[in-house]
């Protein structure tokens, strides 16, 4: 089958996993906050980012390769790291982690994925991002810190837009509590989806095993999902926690959620290492501006690399963060409608659905090479 002729977009992608995915898994994965009028901002604002196309430039050879934090990429995106990856779809983790070593990508491990640093050390290659929520206990710091570390994760980012749990009212009802427990309603939709249930099968309920390693699990009970043992353990984090977290890590060190140009500027001057604007892609608050809105904020702010998120639905919404100040683009949701999807052909068909995306376009401008791309732009940059 070419899968390229029956899922071309992401979109194609979206409608599959939908409907393979229960409901209240859905919910966790595809919802955000509030009216969730965010998320038409992300999406308003990247639309609204045009380009001159270019006539009679011959043939254009796009090259997609990249360097960023000293290290050369084929392309310049990477896999983003989403909470309870996999409960999204069964063993989504080492899956997503297996694709990013082979095609030489970055690969992000979250604190609350359903793995843990150990396990996923056989699948990240030389790949490895560590994200962390900030453990308000320095002993359990220094030991995610270390487990990281010997697990071979190379670059830590510290997110730092979550000061307190979201409501994500449509998440909440869905039903989905942390640890996971199947109600028989949830069941019903758990039946309707085969594949799911047979994978959550063979690889067990999924938990928050590094966060359950550092909690006892029998005192606290079932838990809300926005409101899940990670937040009983995890600090907001400010400027002195920075601080400490860069003189405990001894690699690249990246702040995430950055969305204010004064942030990005204190940053750089502590020895952070890059910045990742995001607006946590609508699932913390609902009043945000656009990511791509902060972009062009921080931009101004600081010479650090720029990695963006939030919205992005194809090849062309990558081009159009890179024109606009980003170095690095990073995705959650599209590699988890991949496999959704596909099972574990999806990251590699939306990996090659992005570049294809990505050198169409970058033909139709005329362009070879990310930094021509500012040159085009037909709205103001």
């Amino acid at each position: 089958m070419d899968l390229h002729a029956r899922y071309p977009a992401l979109s194609d992608l979206k409608s599959r996993a939908r409907a393979r995915i229960p409901h209240f898994v859905w919910e966790y994965l595809d919802s955000a906050t509030g009216s969730e009028a965010i998320t038409r901002r992300n999406r308003a604002a990247l639309d609204a980012v045009l380009f001159h196309p270019a006539a009679l430039r011959g043939e254009i050879k796009a090259d997609l390769s990249t360097r960023f934090l000293g290290r050369d990429y084929p392309a310049p995106f990477g896999i983003a790291p989403l909470g309870m990856s996999g409960l999204i779809w069964p063993d989504a983790e080492r899956m997503l982690a297996r694709h990013a070593a082979q095609a030489g990508i970055p690969y992000g491990l979250s604190t609350v994925a359903t793995r843990t640093p150990e396990e996923m050390a056989a699948h990240i290659g030389d790949q490895g991002w560590f994200q962390m929520y900030p453990p308000r206990d320095t002993k359990i710091r220094d030991d995610m810190l270390a487990r990281a570390k010997g697990a071979g994760f190379h670059t830590l980012v510290l997110t730092v837009d979550v000061p307190a749990a979201s409501r994500r009212e449509r998440q909440t009802r869905g039903g989905l509590v942390q640890p996971p427990r199947l109600t028989p309603r949830l069941l019903a939709q758990v039946a309707r989806c085969p594949s799911w249930a047979l994978g959550i099968q063979a690889t067990g309920m999924p938990r928050m095993k590094l966060m359950d390693s550092y909690a006892d699990q029998k005192k606290t009970g079932p838990l809300p999902s926005t409101a899940h043992v990670g937040y009983l353990l995890r600090a907001a984090p400010d400027w002195e926690y920075v601080q400490a977290l860069r003189e405990a890590w001894q690699g690249d060190l990246i702040l995430k959620g950055v969305m204010e140009a004064e942030v990005a500027a204190k940053a750089e001057t502590m020895g952070v290492d890059a910045i990742w604007v995001s607006n946590h892609a609508g699932r913390q608050f609902d009043g945000a501006p656009a990511s791509l809105d902060a972009l062009r904020m921080v931009r101004g702010a600081t010479t650090l690399p720029l990695i963006f998120d939030s919205g992005i639905e194809g090849g062309l919404d990558i081009l159009r963060a890179l024109a606009l100040g980003a170095h690095f683009v990073m995705m959650g949701r599209p590699w988890h409608y991949a496999l959704g999807a596909l099972g574990r052909a999806g990251p590699a068909h939306l990996h090659d659905m992005l570049a294809k995306d990505m050198v169409s376009n970058m033909a139709q401008m005329g362009v070879t090479r990310f930094a021509e791309l500012p040159d085009r732009l037909a709205t103001p940059g």
